[in-house]
């Protein structure tokens, strides 16, 4: 095995490649995918960066807090795993949603009953999180499909309109409708101000 010195030109050419490679935090989801089907590991973990959280949001609009926390894991590895599928790399936010959909689905499925704890043992998942929020939470699944998704990735992942459009597919203005629409009904279910007569 020939010792190279660090540094030397060949050392340097490979990594002023790789960093050719890797796109800039402005670029698009496509760009990020393309550097990882290239071989970057960390176009990858940009992806993960960004979409982490509505990927979590959608999981927990369907799924309690700890099963939605392990099954974020599980969506992006299946995203790695099945990248090279992604027909188009800018619609990787709805791909890797529909995913995080499905996993949900399929979690809900599987799930086995088991006997409930009472309701005064707090989980380890949990324990960190105020029954205002956990009841908040239940209010937010109990409502239909189209408000449940755009309030979570709102309230819980912070993500703007525009953003929240981006992920699910939806136009920007029935995501504003949505949230509306959702906030109103979570509203009366939660007993939060004064209904319009």
């Amino acid at each position: 095995m020939v010792s190279r010195a660090p540094g030397s030109a060949r050392e340097r050419s490979a990594s002023e490649e790789g960093r050719a490679l890797e796109p800039t935090r402005r670029d698009s989801p496509g760009a990020w995918v393309a550097a990882s089907l290239a071989g970057s590991e960390a176009a990858f973990e940009e992806l993960y960066r960004r979409f982490a959280p509505a990927v979590h949001g959608i999981l927990l609009a369907r799924l309690r807090p700890a099963e939605a926390e392990d099954l974020v894991q599980e969506v992006f590895l299946e995203a790695w795993r099945r990248l090279a599928q992604l027909r188009e790399a800018e619609a990787f936010g709805g791909w890797i949603c529909t995913i995080a959909r499905r996993k949900a689905i399929d979690w809900r499925r599987a799930e086995r009953a088991t006997e409930p704890l009472p309701a005064e043992l707090p989980s380890a998942a949990t324990a960190g999180v105020t029954l205002e929020a956990q009841r908040a939470l239940e209010a937010i699944r109990s409502l239909p499909e189209a408000y449940r998704e755009p309030l979570v990735l709102r309230l819980v992942g912070g993500l703007s309109s525009r953003e929240i459009a981006g992920v699910t597919g939806l136009t920007e203005g029935s995501v504003r409708v949505n949230l509306h629409r959702g906030l109103r009904q979570l509203r009366e279910r939660m007993g939060v101000g004064h209904a319009k007569r």
